[in-house]
């Protein structure tokens, strides 16, 4: 995973980040944190409860159906690498979505 975020003016960290042709964009909104991957045109979402300790969901975008849940932030990142058909591990993470997961 990259590290190259780019701070969009927030103080606490940072909630966009793109590396390797992918966006990141991390966001909180209808009581879940959302963190959506861009790459090629197409979108995968990674999203969890508000409160951080459900288990992660994964969808074909920020408002698509659920296609998978894991325990694990790492699970997650593989199924969407997997969709957006981009090696894992050049998914860049926002530093406000680090700590998603269980």
């Amino acid at each position: 995973m990259s590290d190259t975020a780019t701070d969009r003016g927030s103080e606490a960290g940072s909630n966009e980040a793109e590396a390797n042709g992918i966006a990141a964009r991390y966001e909180e909104a209808d009581g879940e944190r959302l963190l959506t991957f861009s790459a090629d045109g197409g979108e995968a979402t990674v999203a969890q409860n508000i409160e951080g300790y459900a288990m992660l969901k994964v969808r074909a975008g920020p408002t698509g159906d659920e296609l998978e849940r894991y325990y694990g932030f790492d699970m997650a990142l593989d199924h969407a690498a997997e969709l957006l058909g981009v090696p894992v591990n050049d998914l860049p993470i926002p530093d406000d979505a680090a700590d998603m997961g269980m």
